[in-house]
């Protein structure tokens, strides 16, 4: 089983991952592996509309490479959080929060008791398929799950240092362009707005002992993102690749291909 990057990033470790979501398939996932020298990787679920096939499939292929994966969820409903646990993700992230409270109820989805009220099956991959006893399931599962919320919308950025301040919240996530929608100036990330936002998220997980991470359109991005504390660094994705990729295409045959 590779490290959790719960672990790694209480160690004090900065990560780097990527995404997989709309055009996602195993091979990606191999290739980043072998190739990439990525630390982790997320799984969209809130865009992508991936099954729980998928996510059984991205996370072993994940643990054959080494690598830890959390699925970002809609906040919809609690079974829907359980499956990705069950399918052997060992974190979920929470989309479009808008409260304090709404944090608190996704963590309560998360955990069993006494913290939440997770539906207590043990027969999915983090119970071992039945093998792992029930009280030394729930008692790892609480420990050793990952929670991590998106602050991306008004409400969530006004209310982080109350988010940040929940037991079982492990990482607070900057989703730039929704919260940049949210602030009043789509697409402009690096404006005092946004800015602010990102700041209000760096010293709430300071006060509180937590880590951050975000979506990183650029390198310059990325790099200010670490000065202010940014432990998580989301830097590319599938659909990025292809663009990526198409785009060096273009340049190399420029001359044959207009």
């Amino acid at each position: 089983m590779p490290e959790s990057m719960k672990h790694r990033l209480q160690q004090g470790e900065t990560l780097v991952v990527f995404a997989v979501g709309r055009m996602f398939h195993h091979n990606i996932i191999h290739y980043l592996g072998m190739q990439g020298n990525f630390d982790g990787f997320w799984i969209d679920v809130e865009h992508g509309g991936l099954t729980t096939h998928d996510i059984e499939v991205a996370a072993a292929t994940g643990m054959a490479h080494g690598l830890d994966c959390f699925v970002r969820v809609p906040p919809t409903d609690y079974a829907t959080v359980t499956r990705c646990f069950e399918s052997g993700a060992t974190g979920v992230m929470a989309a479009q929060i808008t409260s304090a409270d709404h944090a608190e109820e996704f963590v309560r989805w998360a955990k069993f008791a006494p913290r939440g009220r997770r539906g207590l099956n043990p027969l999915g991959f983090d119970g071992g398929y039945g093998s792992v006893p029930l009280a030394e399931f729930a008692e790892r599962a609480n420990r050793e799950t990952f929670v991590a919320i998106q602050i991306e919308t008004a409400s969530a950025a006004e209310e982080v240092d109350a988010i940040a301040a929940v037991d079982g919240v492990d990482l607070l996530f900057v989703g730039p362009s929704d919260l940049s929608q949210a602030v009043g100036v789509i697409g402009d990330f690096t404006g005092p707005e946004s800015m602010e936002a990102v700041d209000r998220v760096a010293a709430a997980c300071k006060t509180h002992g937590k880590q951050w991470g975000a979506v990183t359109p650029s390198p310059s991005y990325a790099a200010t993102l670490i000065e202010k504390g940014c432990t998580l660094i989301s830097l590319t994705n599938d659909v990025k690749l292809v663009t990526s990729g198409l785009a060096r295409v273009r340049e190399e045959y420029r001359e044959i291909w207009k």
